[in-house]
């Protein structure tokens, strides 16, 4: 009789197990965790996270990349520093210096390390070119709060860039978006007729240029003279000679420093374009380093609107009160919420065992990032589109006159703004 209740009470413990395995959670059965086909990041119980940032932190266009980088910094600190209960989100900076080469540098170092899930980057679209490249081969999500080249997603229109790859994504705008409201100011705010466009070969310096030009085309206007200059040029006049000739009546350079910087201080030499009413810049511009320069009072400029509500003002309260200032470029919002976008999906695609090792696939990590829809982000809501296009974007006009004195200010001295109708 003992030996048979034995025989019960076992078989009966036996079939409780099995039940208690039939029903357990996911992170019960994590120890059968399969990697898809990109592979899989596998972190230890208390194991840090690890989130790369490619981002320009010297230089002279350092101020866009410092500006996200602290913003990713809130974003962790609001965030409690760590992800899934016990794991500690760690970065690793890498400086793309708003480069190809390096963009190159920054995602072969990423890439070296099979521990990054995602990247938060490139400040520059010229450097997310090479560093997709490189880090879509290894499978590695990468997210920018600032690029905004048509040719990392695509046209708007259903066609692909050709620099698009697997597993890119931003929150900044496209710039078919910023190359059309810059165009409507143009053409129906000045009254422009001719236009000038002015490149460096960049991929969002020509790809904003000829955007713009499109447009401005299209709204009835005549494109007088599109052309370039180099990287690294200080001698501007000979361009500067082309563009007075062909007689604009606004001239569009969405370049960076310090090429804009010789822009605008040799056009003083030429009485049609002494006005600084002609001069239009953009977001690569609006930056504390260039609005200073005597030469831009006067000058317009397209850029990504500033956010509004609470919400964003508590982030401003937290970066000033951290750093000493108030955010010094124009896409710290964007940054922050291609940050917490990762976070989500990193929540939503993990897969933890009971003993806190957690199982992050690069595919199913991807895929969550393409379904994000409706995300309510400090910088609108967010839906991504299949080529990685997740902005809401809306694009301000702003001027710098004598009176603002501060990036701040001139950011918030808005004379228009571009709200995009649906595209297809």
């Amino acid at each position: 009789m003992g030996t048979r209740r034995y025989q019960f009470v076992a078989c009966l413990v036996g079939a409780l197990a099995l039940v208690g395995a039939a029903c357990a959670p996911e992170e019960q059965k994590a120890a059968e965790f399969t990697p898809g086909p990109l592979g899989a990041v596998t972190v230890e119980p208390g194991a840090p996270i690890k989130i790369g940032l490619i981002q320009a932190i010297s230089g002279d266009t350092a101020s866009l990349g410092q500006d996200q980088v602290r913003a990713v910094e809130i974003a962790i600190e609001d965030k409690g520093g760590n992800l899934l209960e016990q794991h500690p989100i760690r970065t690793q900076v890498e400086d793309d210096l708003c480069k190809a080469e390096g963009g190159t540098t920054a995602g072969q170092k990423l890439a070296a390390d099979p521990q990054i899930v995602a990247v938060v980057g490139s400040s520059c679209s010229g450097a997310a070119v090479p560093a997709m490249e490189i880090l879509s081969g290894k499978g590695i999500v990468m997210i920018s709060g600032s690029n905004t080249s048509p040719r990392l997603t695509s046209d708007l229109r259903g066609k692909q860039g050709d620099a698009y790859k697997l597993g890119y994504l931003r929150t900044a705008h496209n710039d078919i978006i910023q190359g059309l409201a810059a165009a409507n100011f143009a053409f129906q705010k000045l009254g422009a007729k001719r236009a000038a466009t002015i490149h460096d070969g960049d991929p969002y310096t020509e790809g904003l240029a000829n955007a713009f030009g499109s447009s401005f085309k299209e709204l009835g206007g005549t494109i007088s003279l599109a052309t370039a200059i180099s990287k690294g040029d200080t001698d501007m006049r000979p361009v500067l000679t082309e563009v007075a000739a062909s007689k604009p009546d606004v001239v569009f350079f969405p370049i960076f420093q310090p090429e804009a910087d010789f822009i605008v201080k040799q056009a003083k030499g030429f009485p049609l374009l002494a006005d600084t009413k002609k001069l239009f810049g953009a977001d690569g511009l609006l930056s504390d380093t260039f609005i200073v320069i005597g030469q831009t009072e006067g000058m317009y400029f397209s850029g990504p609107a500033t956010p509004t509500g609470a919400t964003y003002q508590e982030l401003v309260a937290k970066y000033e009160k951290k750093f000493g200032e108030k955010p010094i470029q124009a896409f710290h919002a964007h940054a922050y919420d291609a940050v917490n976008m990762i976070f989500a999906a990193i929540e939503k695609s993990a897969v933890k065992e009971s003993n806190g090792t957690v199982h992050i696939d690069r595919q199913k990590l991807i895929d969550a990032m393409h379904a994000t829809k409706d995300y309510q982000g400090l910088t609108g809501t967010l839906t991504c589109d299949k080529f990685g296009d997740c902005a809401d974007a809306k694009i301000d006009v702003v001027q710098n006159t004598p009176t603002e004195k501060t990036i701040d200010q001139v950011r918030g001295n808005v004379l228009f703004t571009f709200d995009p109708p649906e595209t297809g």
